[in-house]
């Protein structure tokens, strides 16, 4: 990677994915692009930034061509349950912005990374060490634009020979950025409401296990996957990628280790624990171990020890 753009660069993960690679290839080599939010005083300072909406086909390649890119962070995208609000906009977002992506980067030979998600299985999937290859029949047009994504990547990568590679990432928790509106969003905000308020109301049951993981084993798992020798990859997109695995009530009782007096009641939203009911346990990541080192650094006691420590210092 020599020059990078980062498409969502103002979002959840792309805000701190875009900080990492500029520590690490140069501030004046990560392009960050963002489309409604703008970005921070940390983004706007450390490096060039821009605004793009990736359904603008000739803007995107513009940009990709000024600034002679050769390696896209696609993260740009609605989720899972704001895209069950607005499934049409999803779509002409998560899919022609992502088919703008790949087609800007066969015109320059870009590689691309593109992120997919738990929400690429469906409730057919095998809920419990969910394989890397099985039936993906996602019932929200989240989990069908990430299906559909995962396809397209290796089309472009088959047909045309771009270096696409995803992973399919479990729900993220950052100490640093709001998520947008995803099924899993509960794991970041009962740790603002607790140190707040020492009290949250869930939107999930109790015990909703799910996958998760900690942005900064996200952010390693997207830069490790992309410096990833590509003769060693016998998958491309849709890497199975996991940390940790629990419910509500799990990370609740981890907090109390911290905040004793910390209260939880879950007053549960019908259509995110629809989402989260069709969603797997846990997925087998072994796939992405054996083929590119994957390994996180994060579990859940020590995750909530940083996530406390980082928000409880940023309130001060």
């Amino acid at each position: 990677m020599r020059k990078v753009l980062i498409t969502g660069a103002t979002g959840q993960i792309g805000s701190e994915l875009t900080i990492a690679l500029r520590k690490k290839y140069g501030g004046e080599n990560v392009i960050a692009a963002g489309h409604k939010r703008a970005p921070d005083r940390e983004l706007a300072d450390s490096g060039p930034c821009c605004f793009l909406d990736v359904r603008d086909a000739k803007r995107l390649q513009a940009v990709v061509a000024e600034h002679r890119i050769d390696t896209i962070f696609h993260l740009a995208s609605l989720l899972s349950a704001v895209a069950e609000e607005r499934p049409q906009l999803a779509w002409d977002i998560n899919i022609n912005g992502l088919l703008n992506v790949l087609e800007a980067s066969r015109a320059r030979g870009c590689a691309v990374f593109f992120p997919s998600s738990i929400g690429a299985f469906g409730p057919q999937a095998p809920p419990e060490n969910t394989p890397q290859d099985t039936i993906q029949r996602p019932g929200t047009m989240y989990g069908i634009t990430k299906v559909a994504g995962e396809l397209l990547c290796d089309y472009y990568h088959l047909r045309f020979g771009v270096d696409a590679r995803g992973v399919r990432y479990p729900g993220i928790i950052s100490s640093k950025t709001l998520p947008g509106g995803g099924t899993t969003d509960y794991a970041v905000h009962i740790f603002h409401a607790a140190l707040k308020d020492k009290h949250y109301d869930c939107f999930l049951r109790a015990d909703t296990r799910l996958d998760m993981m900690y942005m900064p084993d996200a952010v390693k798992a997207a830069i490790r996957l992309m410096e990833a020798d590509g003769a060693r990859l016998v998958h491309r997109n849709g890497f199975n990628v996991t940390a940790m695995s629990f419910a509500p009530q799990d990370i609740a009782e981890e907090i109390r280790k911290h905040i004793p007096e910390f209260t939880i009641r879950y007053v549960i939203d019908p259509v995110r624990q629809a989402i989260a009911d069709s969603w797997p346990r846990h997925m087998d990541d072994s796939a992405a171990r054996r083929e590119w080192g994957w390994q996180p650094d994060y579990d859940l006691p020590a995750m909530v020890v940083d996530m406390l420590d980082k928000l409880a210092g940023n309130a001060t």
